[in-house]
């Protein structure tokens, strides 16, 4: 796959050491990509300890603790990526918001916090990537929001959480046709069940048998997938919700 030596990406969410950010972080500075991530609520030690564990890797790398429900955290993103690292041109959406709800507990408040940080955090931070990104003339950007394959079956118990990621698809897909004229591609990736740090041993036991594959997914999985979207091997696939879930079976 094209290396992508002396670009500069921003994955949101990385705040442990299990998740899918976090393995997407570690794939992207392998094929020589710096890296800023974000966190929010991590154990003390543990953005410093991954930082330097990147930067091991022979890229730069910077981060910041940052509530993306906030009205302006996209601002404050990307002013802090370019003062540190220079301006991105890979944008990686991973962060996620996610509580049980069905219908009997979905309430206005749920339903706010999941869209704060899923919906408006990730819209208005890949519309301001561009914006800048047009005023520098820049060629050849990327945007990967993550979702969750809602699409392909119901998710009951998770409704505040399958409306939010439901409006990452449909956004994905109508701003990859505003952004092709400028050179961003605009894709989502649906990672299927994944064995992160949410994961407990009831829930592994009830989805393996619908694993085909033998195994749950594993977040360098995901990172693989997203590793190769970013690449210049992906520059003319765009608009698309990729569902890379092992053949996972809902029935």
């Amino acid at each position: 796959m094209t290396q992508l030596h002396h670009q500069i990406a921003i994955v949101t969410g990385a705040s442990n050491d299990r998740g899918i950010a976090a393995a997407i972080c570690r794939r992207l500075a392998a094929q020589g990509i710096d890296i800023f991530f974000t966190y929010w609520k991590s154990e003390a030690s543990w953005p410093n300890t991954f930082q330097q564990e990147i930067i091991r890797q022979g890229v730069r790398c910077a981060s910041i603790e940052i509530d993306l429900s906030r009205i302006d955290a996209h601002l404050l993103l990307l002013d802090s990526v370019s003062e540190q690292l220079g301006f991105p041109t890979i944008l990686i959406n991973c962060a996620a918001h996610s509580i049980d709800s069905n219908y009997m507990d979905l309430d206005a408040k749920t339903l706010d916090d999941h869209y704060y940080t899923n919906v408006r955090a990730t819209s208005l931070l890949c519309v301001e990537f561009a914006r800048r990104y047009e005023r520098l003339n820049l060629s050849s950007g990327r945007i990967i929001n993550l979702t969750s394959g809602q699409a392909l079956g119901p998710m009951p118990g998770n409704l505040a959480y399958v409306a939010s990621k439901a409006a990452i698809s449909a956004f994905s897909q109508s701003l990859s046709a505003e952004l092709a004229p400028l050179g961003i591609t605009v894709n989502a990736v649906n990672p299927g069940p994944t064995d992160t740090n949410w994961m407990t041993d009831e829930i592994r036991d009830h989805l393996l048998p619908k694993c085909p594959m033998g195994r749950i997914g594993l977040p360098e999985d995901a990172a693989r997938v997203i590793a190769f979207l970013a690449s210049e091997d992906a520059c003319w696939i765009t608009g698309q919700v990729i569902h890379s879930e092992g053949g996972f079976y809902r029935g």
